[in-house]
């Protein structure tokens, strides 16, 4: 990792620039493959999965005895660990169901908001490297709490045609049936605009690699909404000489391991503290089976030393981080000014493992400065809220005139119309 000393202001622009490709770079190849998808369905994913994943699929929808198999292959611990983190998941989303907003705003004019489901959505759940069954959890649980009727969920197959056994293991617990096997680009075209096989959706959520990323913001082009931009893994840590070395070290490897486009920062008050994560960094990236792809994500990540809290705090918000660990004596001080960040992980026994795993929170998050303007994946992302409203006899005389006197004023004389000829029929009774 650089270490970089106290930094500039104007040097932070550059400083704080992710290892990812812009939108204008892959943004040719995913238009090329939308058309396609939309042109000739079914067939352009069979040819968009062989070129990518090197398997002919055989059938897009997976089977019932193919979650059937999976779930045998699935240990009993693991499938002990998947319900205990479904518990807690389910636990934190479902508090935050809300009930209806009502109000009477003046005599006789109701005014109410409702909640309801988004009728179809889409899950990707990325496979590769790293078959993300932890990511079907976060996406489907709040999904079935929401009270979605129609959920379709895509992941690339691997070589031989399947879907990791534990994916369709979690997919299945959650109650989802309609499966496919289809990832990337073409995944997300799938759900835009709907094939032969796999269904359109109206919102499509769910993490992935820049070309997924990339894709995601293509499909809002053709009407379908999407969660967030929310790309490759990323990590800052807020550490001073009360955080252990070890324990920082090994959260920011937790991110670097996820692909090599990921990266990690540490931020620091204490030139002592970066050195010693440094030295243990150095040490434990040695002792991962996926060291290579650490590796090749660490050399894109940064140890920045700065010399005050307020520096600290104003350079982490710029930067807006994806996943936000705080290990620091003041504490209270930069939880009282975080104003940019998808999730925050506070102390030295905190670990951003927890949540993407199993402590209750959502793992789905804006990243490469998306957490500036979105939120993380919570129930309300499944939900659409709808207004209602009421008005008696007495209260559009109340309201009336306001009304006439308003529309009058923009020369919308149909507006006052609907307003007049209502008071005038309730002059005459």
């Amino acid at each position: 990792m650089k270490k970089i000393n106290k930094p500039q202001k104007e040097d932070w622009d550059t400083l704080l620039k992710r290892p990812t490709q812009t939108v204008g770079d892959i943004e040719g190849q995913v238009s090329t493959i939308f058309r396609e998808v939309k042109q000739d369905g079914d067939a352009a994913l069979a040819k968009y999965t062989y070129k990518f994943d090197n398997v002919l699929v055989d059938g897009l929808q997976v089977t019932q005895q193919e979650i059937r198999d999976a779930t045998n292959l699935v240990s009993a611990d693991l499938k002990k660990a998947i319900g205990v983190a479904k518990g807690n998941i389910e636990k934190f989303h479902r508090a935050q169901l809300t009930a209806k907003v009502a109000v009477e705003t003046m005599e006789g004019v109701s005014c109410w908001q409702e909640k309801r489901p988004i009728q179809k959505i889409g899950l990707y759940i990325p496979g590769g490297t790293a078959p993300l069954f932890s990511t079907t959890l976060m996406l489907a649980v709040p999904a079935i709490i929401a009270g979605c009727k129609e959920i379709v969920l895509c992941s690339p197959p691997n070589t031989e045609g399947k879907i990791h056994p534990a994916i369709l293991f979690t997919a299945n617990l959650c109650g989802i049936t309609r499966i496919y096997k289809v990832g990337g680009i073409q995944a997300i075209a799938a759900m835009t605009f709907g094939t032969e096989s796999v269904p359109m959706v109206y919102k499509i959520f769910g993490p992935g690699n820049q070309y997924v990323t990339v894709a995601k913001q293509i499909a809002t082009k053709y009407g379908v909404a999407i969660d967030m931009p929310a790309g490759p893994s990323e990590l800052l840590v807020m550490a001073d000489d009360t955080a252990e070395a070890s324990f920082v070290a090994s959260d920011l490897l937790s991110q670097a391991e996820h692909g090599t486009d990921s990266q990690v920062v540490l931020v620091s008050t204490s030139k002592k503290l970066i050195d010693e994560v440094s030295e243990q960094i150095a040490l434990q990236i040695e002792e991962l089976p996926r060291k290579d792809i650490a590796k090749k994500a660490i050399a894109n990540s940064k140890l920045i030393y700065v010399e005050n809290d307020n520096t600290a705090v104003a350079l982490i918000n710029e930067y807006a981080p994806e996943h936000y660990i705080v290990c620091v004596k003041n504490e209270d001080f930069y939880l009282d000014n975080v104003a940019n960040a998808g999730s925050v992980f506070v102390g030295n026994y905190t670990p951003e493992s927890a949540g993407d795993y199993a402590s209750g929170t959502n793992h789905t998050l804006p990243t490469n400065g998306y957490a500036k303007q979105y939120s993380g994946v919570n129930l309300d992302s499944y939900m659409k809220n709808i207004t209602f409203q009421k008005i008696s006899k007495k209260g559009i005389q109340q309201i009336g005139k306001t009304i006439e006197l308003m529309a009058e004023a923009e020369g919308l004389q149909a507006h006052k119309n609907a307003v007049t000829l209502r008071l005038k029929s309730l002059e005459k009774k």
